[in-house]
């Protein structure tokens, strides 16, 4: 205890090394190293010891030096167009349970669904030379792609099924409106109309709102265009559509709201005002979070695997950067549709 002692009081503040914790620890510099940059190659007892040393000694790994050993730092941005909204939270979670379990960080970028802001995250975060980076869309502005395609790092967009720069996890929206289309004729209803907001930035919706335009034609049925409104998603955004939207086209028997946001605010509405769900108009959602199997009726929606995705596109991109087989480029997770009593 007294050599221990000797070494934290001869260690200037700021100056303690890797080899610093190796001594403290009564190990390898190697085994600290190891511990530090991948905690699963070290056993749980060991990490302990070790980072009860670097509490201790207040140590601080020198990212930038491992940076320019390696050519890139263990940094992974993960850019998405909204922090409000609970789909992006559940990605981010995922990655992040991954990417830690592996000694990486996330750094997280906002675009606020603003194709030029998303270039300029982009350009900022690559200049970090991070080890690869993570985008929520497949639709980029012409620089921001050019960025991707030429940054030489692993790059995974995740949330849609598509034609990716590099790698992509996701599900097709388009497959998932029309779902949702499908179900609502089967269970009988005929004039169904589509909420959503800001349609042209959150081109997603628009799929699943196209999904349910297609079902719609091949059944037959009058189609008509989404009622959008201006505003973030909200509960107290959906409950004020859906009023607006009974007023506007009194006719309509179902209505398929963008996301369960919306749609759990038309429910607490309509229970609010007396509207009967469903037997005046149904209500469906997307997105299957909890609170929809607890609303009174409870809500038909669709579900998406959100942390699934998150933690499948860090695993692909961490092995890229291993140079492990990464799997195939394009990984579709798909979507299943909650039937509940909204409908």
């Amino acid at each position: 205890m007294g050599q221990q002692n000797a070494l934290h009081r001869r260690v200037r503040p700021g100056a303690v090394t890797l080899k610093h914790v190796a001594e403290r620890a009564g190990v390898a510099p190697i085994t600290v190293s190891r511990a530090i940059n991948t905690p699963s190659s070290v056993s749980a007892s060991l990490r302990a010891q070790i980072e009860e040393a670097v509490a201790e000694l207040g140590y601080v790994p020198n990212r930038v030096a491992g940076m320019l050993a390696s050519a890139h730092s263990r940094i992974v941005p993960v850019i998405v167009p909204s922090l409000s909204n609970a789909v992006f939270i559940e990605v981010i979670q995922g990655v992040q349970t991954v990417l830690e379990a592996e000694g990486y960080q996330l750094l997280l970028g906002n675009t606020q669904y603003d194709l030029d802001r998303e270039t300029e995250l982009v350009s900022t975060l690559l200049g970090w030379s991070p080890a690869g980076i993570i985008v929520a869309g497949l639709r980029h502005a012409e620089r921001t792609e050019a960025l991707l395609r030429g940054c030489n790092r692993p790059v995974v967009e995740v949330m849609e099924a598509g034609r990716p720069i590099d790698m992509n996890v996701g599900l097709s929206h388009l497959k998932a409106g029309a779902m949702m289309g499908r179900h609502l004729i089967e269970r009988g209803y005929r004039r169904i109309g589509f909420v959503g907001g800001r349609l042209e930035a959150d081109y997603r919706a628009m799929q699943r709102y196209r999904g349910l335009d297609r079902a719609l034609a091949e059944a037959g049925l009058a189609r008509r265009p989404p009622f959008e409104h201006p505003d973030s998603s909200s509960p107290e955004v959906g409950g004020r559509e859906l009023l607006a939207v009974l007023r506007q086209a009194p006719e309509l028997d179902a209505l398929f709201f963008a996301n369960d946001d919306l749609a759990v605010g038309a429910l607490l509405c309509a229970a609010r005002e007396g509207i009967a769900v469903p037997k005046r108009v149904a209500i469906a959602g997307f997105n299957g979070f909890g609170i929809g199997a607890l609303t009174s009726p409870a809500l038909t929606t669709i579900v998406s695997p959100r942390r699934d995705i998150g933690e499948i596109a860090a695993r692909k991109l961490l092995a890229r950067v291993a140079g492990s087989p990464a799997g195939p480029a394009r990984v579709d997770v798909g979507c299943r549709l909650a039937v509940r009593e909204s409908t």
